[in-house]
């Protein structure tokens, strides 16, 4: 009797225990799976809110125009520069394949070498036909490569007027033409890149400024555009000029940077600057 006593008492443990240890697996699962759909919706969220970032993070990475050749020119033509003296050109001057008569610079207007095709243009020219086929060829290259970059950062900003905004590192486009009508910021690094695509004219207003802010620097930064550009009186300008057609300076315009014109530079009394 004592033993038929015991045995009841060993299965209510054994199934104590079976219970204990089911209700344990049950009210684990629960914390596994939602660990598992926590995990996923976290990283379903990043993805889903990944594509703005992802954005930004190419324009970080966004490669510079490489200008070969022509990098070391502060204004390069194809049909002439056109002058009202007094200017003053910090950097090399070149014009190809127009001859060198239609270079109407004068030597003590250059802190440079004016490079001519022939014999024409400024006494101080060197004629070195070779050396301007290279640079106007590589400035083409670099113009179609700016030209060429896809999924811009930001689509008509601005719808085409960008006064009083601050331009952070990326790629930019304009289906039509571009006014800055006043002073605008281009902030970023010492080795960040903005590339602004402009398939109209690019205009800029009297007295208006662009500052560069928080190290950025003006050989990173590209105009390509496909119609002329104008810099009213007395403006100033930031960056490389890619321009498809002119590039004209009002009195008293200056820039740190290049023009780079398939057609023709007119200066009136203007202070341009090669960047370093």
């Amino acid at each position: 009797m004592r033993i038929l006593k015991r045995i009841p008492v060993l299965a209510v443990l054994l199934v104590g225990l079976m219970t204990s240890c089911s209700n344990d697996t049950e009210s684990s699962a629960p914390i596994a799976a939602n660990s598992i759909y926590e995990t996923t919706a976290l990283n379903s969220n990043d993805s889903s809110t990944s594509q703005p970032n992802s954005d930004l993070s190419s324009s970080k990475t966004l490669q510079a125009v490489n200008l070969g050749v022509a990098a070391n020119f502060a204004i390069l033509s194809k049909t002439g520069i056109t002058d009202v003296y007094k200017s003053a050109v910090t950097g090399d001057v070149g014009a190809s394949p127009i001859t060198g008569a239609a270079i109407l610079l004068k030597c003590d207007e250059v802190t440079g070498t004016i490079f001519s095709v022939d014999a024409a243009g400024p006494a101080c020219k060197i004629t070195d036909a070779t050396r301007l086929t290279t640079a106007v060829g590589d400035m083409q290259i670099a113009y179609t490569n700016a030209a060429g970059r896809v999924n811009p950062d930001f689509l008509n900003l601005g719808a085409g007027s960008i006064g009083g905004k601050t331009l952070t590192p990326g790629l930019y486009k304009w289906t039509s033409t571009l006014n800055i009508p006043t002073d605008i910021t281009i902030s970023g690094s010492p080795t960040d890149v903005w590339i602004f695509q402009v398939a109209g004219n690019l205009n800029m207003s009297s007295a208006v400024k662009i500052t560069l802010a928080g190290g950025a620097q003006a050989k990173n930064i590209f105009w390509q555009t496909s119609g002329a550009v104008t810099l009213d009186t007395s403006s100033h300008f930031e960056g490389n000029i890619l321009s498809q057609t002119g590039i004209n300076l009002k009195t008293g315009a200056s820039i740190n940077g290049r023009m780079m014109a398939q057609t023709a530079v007119t200066l009136q009394m203007n202070t341009v600057t090669i960047p370093q």
